[in-house]
């Protein structure tokens, strides 16, 4: 789920880095210094995850992990996953240089209010643990995907069908992260439930 160079408006493309830069100083305040070792664990996973592209016509699909970068970071997942939008971009291509900041906020804010929605549901229990993490796993991709749709319809009647395609292709995808996410957080409740109490948003 990368756009590239050429799809978006300028006005558009220029205000996804206006818009980036604004929440990447927003939340820059809120992150503790001790937290940036996990910020870049997390980053290389978001890395990582985004990588194996199976094609699905003109639009291909890919794990996202917004909701689950949001999860474990809160207000730092939007520094995460635009640090790996940015080397995903300048070093494999994935997604135009012009269109960095919009393809930020296209996974960044969901991380955000993913991980704010978990801090919200999560409780004390491990059954509300896990179903909030598949919740808040589910969300990310399909605000991502909800973002990614209205970025494509920006550029005009050409990429409707691509949009379209775009959000049903990733359909199966909303189920999966939100299984993982769940997996993730189940085992984390049980291993190192520090991870995810920390972070604000």
């Amino acid at each position: 789920m990368h756009i590239s160079d050429g799809v978006l408006p300028t006005t558009v493309a220029v205000g996804g880095f206006a818009v980036s830069l604004a929440i990447v100083a927003w939340t820059a305040r809120k992150v503790d210094p001790e937290d940036l070792p996990k910020i870049a664990v997390v980053t290389s996973a978001f890395f990582v995850a985004s990588l194996i592209h199976v094609p699905i016509g003109p639009t291909s699909v890919h794990l996202l992990i917004p909701g689950l970068v949001g999860i474990l970071l809160g207000s730092g997942a939007f520094i995460s996953i635009g640090l790996g939008i940015i080397l995903q971009s300048l070093l494999f291509q994935f997604g135009g240089i012009t269109a960095i900041g919009a393809n930020a906020c296209m996974m960044g804010v969901p991380a955000l209010v993913s991980g704010w929605l978990f801090r919200i549901l999560k409780g004390k229990s491990l059954t509300r643990h896990i179903l909030a993490g598949a919740l808040a796993g589910g969300l990310g991709v399909f605000m991502a995907t909800l973002i990614l749709a209205l970025f494509l319809a920006s550029g005009g009647e050409d990429f409707f069908g691509v949009a379209k395609i775009a959000i049903y292709a990733h359909l199966p995808v909303f189920v999966i992260e939100g299984a993982v996410s769940a997996f993730v957080v189940s085992f984390l409740f049980r291993v190192k439930p520090d991870m995810l109490g920390q972070g604000t948003i």
